[in-house]
């Protein structure tokens, strides 16, 4: 049973590394996920599918840094915890707020900005239910009027798992 499970480990982290280098993406264009949040390296993101092969569970950090892409995709099951760190930005502008489309499937909470720059949000997935949310971060630079504008956005599905009977 135990070479069962290190055989699906190891299955699910080529998907990983699959999805992470897809023909899609340039090369500087990646996030860092890490669903099992034991180490600070971590795996790309990709746009993974609503497979349930390709979806974290546990805790994830996805690590927005300048350059990134602007649109990102993570899949995740329910009960997930995916930890958000916003990077200082290159231009004058910070980080305002994070928020949810759909709370009822990801609420935002835990939101803090660092005076350097950084900021950093938690977001807890739905229990049991499955569904989408986007998750988009605001900044806007400190001296200017007006509100302000949505620079990341975090497409999440949360993919219940499949019941028998």
């Amino acid at each position: 049973m135990r070479w069962c499970a290190g055989v699906w480990t190891v299955v699910g982290v080529a998907v990983l590394v699959a999805c992470g280098t897809s023909a899609g993406r340039s090369p500087s264009s990646s996030s860092s996920v890490n669903p099992t949040g034991r180490s600070p390296s971590a795996a790309p993101s990709g746009t993974p599918s609503a497979s349930p092969v390709n979806c974290a569970s546990g805790r994830v950090e996805v690590t927005v840094s300048p350059g990134h892409a602007v649109v990102q995709r993570l899949c995740v099951r329910p009960g997930t915890v995916v930890s958000l760190v916003l990077e200082p930005r290159v231009d004058d502008k910070r980080w305002r707020a994070v928020r949810s489309s759909a709370p009822v499937f990801a609420v935002v909470s835990g939101w803090k900005a660092n005076t350097d720059g950084t900021a950093r949000a938690s977001v807890r997935c739905a229990g049991t239910r499955g569904g989408t949310a986007n998750i988009t971060a605001t900044a806007k630079a400190p001296d200017l009027a007006g509100a302000p504008r949505v620079v990341f956005t975090l497409d999440l599905s949360v993919v219940p798992y499949t019941t028998q009977g």
